[in-house]
């Protein structure tokens, strides 16, 4: 933006907001228990504005507050939640809590504004990331503040309409899904076509004139590397078998796949050598709901191809089908396409004059076709069909005449259905855009009307740095005070009776029954440490943390020798030491199991 609104100011994040960079904790103090606080790791815990917890840590190494924004600076860099709560963040975050707490919304908001540009400032080979002190150097653009107000107000209102129409959008393709299966399950039990039936003569097909055909075409083709295999299939077809209890039409068959088709041929199941260009190489990768995907190909050389399709050439009219990775896909070669099989697919090279590869690619992917084959796949870690099962699938067969009907039918209720799913990825990306631009504007000072009588941003800013001032020079006067060792607490009347005596501001009578009520007042301290904490081994400072302890230090030190002690009969001890460390002083606790 050349030119600010009026009352505006640029200022790098860190004079707006506070910044946390997350480390990640110990593997030890990670768990799936809820035992600690959630751990966010990245960006794959995000949800639309909140991030779901898969993880909890009971020692914490980076927390960020209820509120603050998530950044991923790490793969993806630029994604942003909000915290739902005190939790651990690991190195894939950054925590941003803005000095003004109004001006929080407005900032996340900012956020989403910035995002595509973020997301193309990660550097490194590996993952892309970006550093602490690159985000600490972020431009912000800062309105006045109760513009930000307006705006981040606005806002809420705008993109909460866009989210609702995003969510019934989002339905759109599994009613569409839904829907084509609808289509395809009548198609093929006779429901689409039942008044068609009614008002047209309908013979059945003959599958003995099937098998008969393909008996003279492996006579005709004695040099053809199928031959034998279609021949001895086609004469030990019985055409007096039992006629399998099926809820379809009369005049309908149901038949096995292989006994429909002239042939099925599987892949040399061998990766290709693939060349620049040349003969595109159909792998399983290309051919999703019924059409062949042209992007992402691999390509043959002539050599190549003519080993690979030694069984079988490919011809246009063949379906091409996968069993692994994905199973059951399938496709026609369009005319004058010429392909070569890749690893993990099979050839069904239908006749067409008794049962046309349109109708046949709409039974393969009917929904009943794909239950009844996933039955038979095989396999440990990815599941695959073997070439026999698939051959010997049923299929609903209907007359010639009403497989057209048919596939007619099926067609133009799938072109209506296309027209839906084109307006839908229509309408998605205006949506899309709706939200750039309304961001976009927002971040123009265009959103809301501008107020003469607002503060000037440059007023707040100052404010934000006379407040750090002030802050820094309190820090330098107060004594950090001395964590706790373990000789301040060892199970010994005389020195905890001594310790707590020599407390100039908080001194407390071990002995007096009112101590109870100093236990007491920090029942809810006391209560998440026991919710949290269990199982675990923390120190004091995590244990501040963890119960997001407000008294000062030395009310949480008198806290801690009451719960490491307890008042003979009066309270039991709640805490225990785990460890210390005899050069450090330093020391963990742990829980002690109530009775």
């Amino acid at each position: 933006m050349s030119q600010l609104p009026k009352g505006w100011v640029k200022c790098k994040l860190s004079e707006f907001s506070a910044i946390e960079m997350g480390q990640s904790p110990k593997g030890e103090f990670v768990g799936d228990s809820e035992i600690g606080l959630p751990f966010y790791q990245g960006k794959t815990e995000f949800g639309k504005w909140y991030p779901t917890p898969r993880k909890y840590c009971s020692q914490p190494t980076k927390i960020a507050e209820k509120n603050d924004i998530l950044l991923s600076i790490r793969a993806p860099v630029g994604p942003t939640n909000l915290c739902p709560e005190k939790s651990c963040i690991g190195r894939g975050l950054a925590s941003i809590r803005a000095f003004e707490e109004q001006s929080q919304k407005y900032l996340i908001h900012y956020f989403r504004y910035i995002e595509p540009w973020l997301s193309e400032q990660g550097t490194g080979s590996t993952f892309k990331a970006i550093s602490g002190g690159f985000v600490r150097d972020i431009d912000v653009l800062v309105a006045p503040l109760n513009e930000q107000i307006r705006i981040a107000d606005k806002l809420d209102s705008i993109l909460a309409k866009v989210d609702r129409a995003q969510a019934r959008l989002d339905k759109i393709p599994g009613i569409l899904k839904r829907f084509r299966q609808s289509v395809l399950a009548a198609a093929t039990s006779g429901e689409l076509t039942k008044e068609w039936r009614d008002s047209n003569i309908n013979e059945s097909t003959v599958f003995s004139e099937i098998q008969e055909l393909k008996i003279n075409w492996a006579r005709e083709n004695a040099q053809h590397n199928e031959a034998n295999r279609v021949l001895k299939r086609a004469t030990e077809y019985d055409n007096k078998k039992p006629r399998i209890n099926v809820e379809l039409p009369s005049s309908w068959a149901f038949e096995s796949l292989e006994d429909c088709v002239l042939m099925i041929v599987d892949c040399h199941n061998k990766t290709a050598p693939y060349v620049q260009s040349g003969i595109p190489l159909i792998r399983t990768s290309n051919i999703r709901d019924g059409k062949f995907i042209w992007e992402d190909l691999k390509f043959v050389d002539e050599e190549t191809y003519a080993f690979w399709s030694k069984r079988c050439p490919p011809e246009q009219g063949d379906i091409i089908f996968t069993r692994e990775a994905p199973m059951g896909e399938a496709a026609i070669i369009p005319p004058g396409q010429k392909v070569c099989l890749g690893q993990r697919t099979m050839l069904i090279r239908p006749i067409e004059s008794h049962i046309s590869a349109s109708y046949l690619l709409l039974t393969i992917m009917d929904p009943g076709f794909k239950r009844r084959s996933d039955l038979l796949a095989v396999g440990t870690g990815v599941k695959h069909y073997r070439v026999g099962d698939v051959s010997n699938l049923k299929i609903p067969i209907p007359s010639s005449s009403e497989q057209t009907e048919i596939v007619r039918r099926v067609h133009d209720l799938f072109a209506l259905a296309e027209v839906v799913e084109k307006n839908y990825v229509d309408t998605i990306q205006r949506v899309n855009l709706l939200s750039k631009s309304v961001l976009a504007k927002a971040f123009r000072g265009e959103l809301v009307t501008q107020d003469s009588n607002d503060e000037p941003a440059s007023k707040l800013l100052e404010r934000i740095k006379s407040a750090d001032v002030v802050s820094k020079e309190k820090k330098k006067a107060e004594l950090k005070p001395k964590a706790a060792s373990v000789k301040d607490v060892l199970i010994d009347d005389e020195r905890i009776h001594g310790a707590l005596q020599r407390q100039e501001n908080f001194s407390v009578d071990l002995e007096s029954r009112s101590h109870d009520l100093f236990r007491a007042s920090y029942q809810a301290e006391i209560l998440k440490a026991q919710k949290l904490l269990s199982d675990a081994k923390f120190s004091v400072e995590q244990f501040r943390s963890i119960t997001d302890f407000k008294g000062g230090y030395d009310e949480l030190k008198a806290l801690i020798m009451n719960l490491l002690k307890g008042i003979p009969n009066i309270s039991e001890p709640l805490l225990a030491i785990e460890s210390w460390d005899d050069k450090s002083g330093e020391y963990l606790m742990h829980l002690v199991k109530q009775k």
